[in-house]
């Protein structure tokens, strides 16, 4: 009987111990760019979700239960920051618990780890819904992404330090594959240089920068504000004398006023995965970038 009992504890501590060395990092991203990087660099070693998918514009999100939830569970926090946030995070925060707070090590800020564009000099309502921060879309120059990823290996070595050399390895080999993939992209965006674009909302900045193309109007009468009438006849008379090439949106733009002005025009309406899953193709952040650059090219090679 006591043989058995020991038999018994025994075969219970080798489960227990299975199941610690199982346990994965618990990574709450907040947008599916930061998901598909945490499982980069985490590997096995981490389950990642996303609070936001492709179809959704992530300054407007519900709260909901199963958000908070998965947040309570979270060892670490990963988002964008620069405001984009600001609606909803700071609800979930208020359910999470200490070791993922603002100033914690389980609460990582991407946009603080990079250069921020649109920093405006001056806020007020009447710039419309302008990011004091800057640009929070940091996750389309592909330059950033190495940023991000430096700083988030150091974050996950930290909290689980037993699994370090793993991180580190993942890591490396990311960074590898990246660092050849940017100057292969380089090379692919060289004949779209300079191209004039008319954009919805300034989500693709960041790429646009990096590819050195012309935004030469946003169809939003200022950020968040929807388009009106006089603003698309406006921006129908200055592209008389300053010729476009492509209007751009996301998957979650509204479509009106881009299919008004391309009727009018005959410019295409040519839609940008944004992040992942915004197509088919853009499984991850590698393909995100290859989709992005060949829908450029198709609409804007021969222009």
């Amino acid at each position: 009987m006591f043989k058995n009992i020991l038999v018994l504890i025994f075969a219970q501590f080798i489960f227990s111990s299975s199941l610690l060395a199982n346990d994965k990092l618990n990574i709450f991203a907040c947008e599916p760019e930061w998901k598909s990087l945490a499982q980069e660099i985490g590997g096995e070693k981490v389950k990642a979700i996303s609070a936001t998918h492709a179809k959704q514009d992530p300054h407007y999100i519900r709260a909901r239960p199963s958000l908070i939830a998965k947040i309570r569970r979270a060892d670490l926090i990963f988002c964008s920051g620069a405001g984009l946030e600001v609606g909803w995070l700071p609800i979930l925060l208020q359910k999470s618990n200490k070791t993922v707070q603002p100033g914690k090590l389980g609460y990582f800020i991407a946009s603080e780890y990079t250069p921020v564009l649109d920093i405006p000099e001056k806020i007020d309502r009447s710039h419309g819904h302008v990011h004091p921060e800057g640009n929070p879309h940091i996750h389309l120059d592909p330059n950033n992404i190495l940023l991000v990823a430096k700083e988030l290996n150091r974050r996950l070595s930290l909290i689980d330090p037993d699994n370090e050399s793993y991180y580190q390895k993942q890591y490396n080999n990311f960074i590898n594959r990246w660092e050849k993939a940017i100057p292969m992209w380089n090379k692919e965006i060289a004949n779209i240089k300079g191209k004039k674009i008319i954009i919805h909302h300034k989500s693709f900045d960041y790429l646009f920068n990096w590819m050195e193309l012309d935004e030469i109007a946003s169809l939003e009468v200022k950020p968040g504000i929807p388009p009106t009438a006089l603003h698309l006849k406006n921006i129908l008379q200055n592209i008389n004398s300053n010729p476009a090439d492509i209007i751009v949106i996301s998957p979650y733009d509204p479509t009106d006023g881009a299919l008004w002005l391309a009727e009018k025009t005959q410019m295409p309406v040519v839609t940008l995965p944004y992040t992942i899953g915004g197509n088919e193709e853009s499984k991850n952040l590698f393909a995100l970038f290859d989709s992005s650059i060949k829908i450029l090219q198709n609409a804007l090679y021969d222009k």
